[in-house]
C-alpha cells in the first residue's frame, strides 16, 4: 500500500472493511477486530489511527512481533495469517497496516480468560455474534450441517409414509423395510431424517421434513418456494400470479406388477406446472396438422437445474423463502444464503462442487433430480441457455443470497404470447 492509498483510506473513514485502532490497544481488543473481519469478508486494520481519523502513529516496540506472535498466535483461533506492513506518513508518524482476507475456517474466535467468543462485523462496529449468526458461521465453515437440525413440534406423523416406503423399498432397494412405527423411527434416525431430542422425543430433521414432509411449512417457515409472475420488467404492477408452494421435495411413484409409475409430483413438479403458462406458449403453427407444440422461453433442463440447485443448496439457517420470479424479459431464481467460504461464482462456473446440504443432495440424486456429477451449472444451465436464447445467464452472489438470472430472447413480432397482458 502506498502513502497516498493509505491517506485516502483514512480519509474515507471506518466502514465494514476498515477499522482504526491506537497502537496501545489491548491484545484481546485487537483480536476482536481481527476475528470480526475474518468472519465477514476480510478487511484492513490500521494501527496508529484514532477513531476520528487523526494519525497518532505507532510507538510500540517490536510491533510486528507483538501482532503476529501475541495477537494472532495466542488470541485468534483457528490460525489465520495476515499481511503486515508499516507505512511512513511523515517525519514523525508511521501507521501499521494489517490486511486480512475472508477466513475459510469459520467461525474464528477470540480465546481469552478460558473463554471463546465469536465476533462479527455490523457496519463499522464489531459485536458478539447472535445465536443465528453463530449457526450461520458454523454452517459456512462446514462444521455444522443445518439440514440435520431438529424441527420442534414434528414427529413421524409429519412425514409422508407412502413416499418413505417407496424410497426405502424401491429407490434404495432396501430388503428390510420397517414393519411398524417404532422401527420406522429408528431407521429414519439412522438415515438422518429424524433425531432424538432430550425432552422432546424423536423429531424430524430439516432434511427429513423438506424431503418427505406432508406440509413442511407448517413447522418450518422457510420450506417450500415463493413463486411470482409479472407482465412487466419489474414489480411496478400487480403480480399476474403469486403463490407459496408447500410440498415435499420428492415425488411419489407407485410400484405394481414389476413396473413403477409416477403418481404425483413433489415441490419441483408442482412449481414447474404452476410456471408453465408464464414461461412457455403454444406454437402458432400446427406441428402435424393437428397438434400445437409448446415452445418454452427457457430450455426445460436448464430451468429444472436452476430450480433444483436453489432448493437443494439453500441456507437453512436463514428464515427466508426460495424465490422464483418471472418478468417479461427474464426469470430470476434466488436461493437464501451466501456461497460457502471459498466458493465463488467463478469456481461454480468452472465446475467446482461444494454441497451445503449433502444429505438432501444425496436423496435428490437417488431420485435423479440432481446431476450425478454435480456440474449442472457448467454442463446444463450456461450452455443450454446460450444455445436456446443466445444469452448467457447471470449469477449474483451476495452475503445474503445467490441469484440466477435467465434472459428471454425477444419473440418475433408475429408470435402470440398467450400469457402476456393484452
Amino acid at each position: 500500500m502506498t502513502r497516498s492509498e493509505l491517506l485516502e483510506l483514512i480519509a474515507n473513514g471506518e466502514n465494514s472493511g476498515v477499522e482504526f485502532k491506537r497502537d496501545d490497544v489491548r491484545p484481546e481488543q485487537l483480536a476482536k477486530e481481527v476475528v470480526a473481519l475474518a468472519n465477514f469478508q476480510g478487511g484492513v486494520i490500521l494501527l496508529g489511527v484514532e477513531d476520528d481519523g487523526s494519525i497518532s502513529g505507532i510507538q510500540r516496540e517490536n510491533l510486528e512481533e507483538w501482532v503476529m506472535d501475541t495477537v494472532f498466535g495466542r488470541y485468534v483461533h483457528p490460525m489465520i495469517l495476515p499481511f503486515f506492513e508499516t507505512i511512513r506518513v511523515d517525519d514523525r508518524h508511521r501507521v501499521a497496516v494489517i490486511a486480512l482476507t475472508q477466513g475459510v475456517a469459520k467461525p474464528y474466535v477470540v480465546r481469552h480468560q478460558a473463554r471463546e467468543e465469536i465476533f462479527v462485523r455490523a457496519g463499522s462496529v464489531s459485536r458478539k455474534a447472535s445465536r443465528e449468526q453463530q449457526a450461520r458461521l458454523f454452517a459456512l465453515g462446514g462444521m455444522l450441517h443445518a439440514e440435520l437440525l431438529p424441527v420442534s413440534g414434528t414427529g413421524f406423523e409429519a412425514l409422508d409414509q407412502e413416499r418413505l416406503h417407496d424410497y426405502l423399498a424401491h429407490v434404495l432397494a432396501d430388503p428390510d423395510v420397517p414393519a411398524d412405527t417404532a422401527a420406522w423411527v429408528r431407521r429414519l434416525a439412522a438415515l438422518g431424517f429424524m433425531v432424538d431430542v432430550e425432552g422432546a422425543g424423536t423429531v424430524c430433521t430439516i432434511a427429513g421434513l423438506v424431503l418427505f414432509g406432508r406440509r413442511p411449512r407448517r413447522a418450518l417457515r422457510q420450506a417450500g418456494v415463493r413463486w411470482m409472475a409479472f407482465h412487466e420488467c419489474d414489480m411496478s404492477y400487480a403480480a399476474a400470479d403469486d403463490a407459496v408452494l408447500d410440498e415435499p421435495l420428492v415425488g411419489l411413484w407407485r410400484s405394481a406388477g414389476g413396473s413403477r409409475a409416477f403418481e404425483r409430483g413433489g415441490l419441483l413438479e408442482s412449481l414447474l406446472e404452476r410456471m408453465r403458462p408464464f414461461v412457455s406458449e403454444e406454437a402458432a403453427d400446427l406441428s402435424d396438422g393437428v397438434r400445437r407444440d409448446r415452445q418454452w422461453h427457457y430450455p426445460v433442463p436448464a430451468l429444472r437445474e436452476a430450480l433444483v440447485n436453489a432448493l437443494a443448496h439453500r441456507d437453512w439457517t436463514r428464515i427466508e423463502d426460495v424465490e422464483v420470479v418471472r418478468y417479461n424479459d427474464r426469470l430470476e431464481v434466488k436461493s437464501p444464503g451466501a456461497l460457502q467460504n471459498s466458493m465463488t461464482v467463478e469456481k461454480m462456473l468452472a465446475g467446482q462442487r461444494s454441497p451445503r446440504n449433502p444429505l438432501i443432495v444425496d436423496v435428490l440424486r437417488d431420485y435423479g433430480y440432481v446431476d450425478a456429477r454435480g456440474m449442472g451449472v457448467r454442463t446444463k444451465i450456461v450452455p443450454l441457455l446460450q444455445a436456446h436464447n443466445g444469452l448467457r445467464p447471470e449469477f449474483e452472489a451476495t452475503d445474503d443470497y445467490l441469484r440466477v438470472r435467465m434472459f428471454r430472447a425477444k419473440p418475433p413480432p408475429s408470435v402470440s404470447t398467450g400469457a402476456e397482458r393484452t
